[in-house]
């Protein structure tokens, strides 16, 4: 049985889904307590879109028409249990040692909020003299309960600087995937920081993520090349105009420039941005001390460094921002 489970995941793979190692082991752990369908359908899907090809798939390689629901449940609270503590496990798991993707797909960013200038009605805050007036006016003068305005809120800017040198490679394709995610959840701003400065924002913007992912590696001259932060960041200060929005620096800080000028304008990002937030992958690791010349040079203008290397990691990620 064994054998037949992995050639029907290299089916799935050819199908288009993400079944990986981690994947196929909760595969065959679940097919050990239901019928071979259902403990695929539950271990081996990140997406709905994946279902149809699922059975697609499923028909091919097994023939017949895949098993309909029973009344009673088929899928046990065991398989459940199987199912859900994989899921618990690849999430704290670093990003750099299994195909992230279908987790990253899940997430459910929320922008950073800040106040309006403009005022809008409310049932509190400071009288609107105007509207209380006119109220008054439409009921001949009478006195009228009266009428509030407070300022609103908005989404506060985001950007997003992904270092894409060597010493991240086992990071970058994560990384792009989860601001690929955030780009189709609220205005951000994404660039990518190497021996060069490359905006991508563009290329995000692609709604299928494997398009997006390589229209963005095409934009991207210098991936798994070498590391200049400080001249990266002197040229997205220089062009960078807007003031107050939250800023993400994705670096694990191996500076091969000079941690001077990191230094000058990491304190001039902070000057003009509401919040400078550094998630480093090797920040969540046991034993982790900052002491990369980038990270020494850098962290007297951070307001906070976070660490960077899981699904979990990102989902605390967006806590930091959504409250920034």
């Amino acid at each position: 049985m064994t054998e037949a489970c992995v050639g029907f995941t290299r089916v799935l793979r050819g199908a288009g889904l993400q079944c990986g190692p981690d994947r196929v082991e909760a595969y065959l752990r679940a097919a050990e307590h239901v019928d071979l369908y259902w403990a695929g359908r539950l271990t081996l899907c990140a997406d709905p879109d994946d279902l149809p090809r699922y059975d697609a798939a499923y028909r091919a390689y097994f023939g017949g028409a895949p098993p309909r629901p029973r009344t009673t449940i088929e899928i046990d609270s065991v398989t459940v249990g199987i199912a859900a503590s994989d899921v618990e496990v690849l999430r704290h798991k670093d990003i750099s040692e299994f195909n992230a993707a279908p987790l990253i797909q899940r997430l459910k960013p929320l922008p950073p909020r800040r106040r309006s200038r403009r005022l809008k009605k409310a049932r509190r805050g400071r009288i609107d003299l105007a509207r209380t007036v006119r109220a008054m006016i439409e009921v001949g003068g009478e006195i009228a309960r009266p009428r509030h305005r407070r300022r609103g809120v908005k989404a506060r800017r985001l950007v997003l600087l992904i270092d894409v040198s060597g010493s991240m490679a086992a990071y970058s394709d994560a990384l792009l995937r989860f601001a690929h995610v955030i780009a189709h959840a609220m205005p951000v701003e994404v660039r990518t920081i190497g021996t060069r400065l490359t905006r991508v924002t563009r290329q995000l913007r692609e709604r299928d993520p494997e398009r997006a992912l390589k229209a963005a590696g095409r934009a991207i001259p210098d991936y798994e090349g070498g590391t200049r932060l400080g001249e990266a960041l002197r040229r997205f200060n220089q062009q960078w105009r807007q003031r107050g929005a939250v800023v993400v620096l994705f670096s694990d800080g191996w500076e091969r420039g000079d941690p001077a000028l990191l230094a000058n304008e990491m304190a001039r990002l902070k000057r003009v941005s509401h919040k400078v937030i550094w998630a480093n992958p090797h920040a969540g690791k046991p034993g982790y001390q900052p002491v990369q010349s980038g990270v020494v040079a850098a962290l007297p203008h951070v307001d906070r460094m976070v660490a960077g290397h899981s699904v979990h990691a990102l989902e605390e990620l967006l806590k930091e921002v959504r409250h920034a």
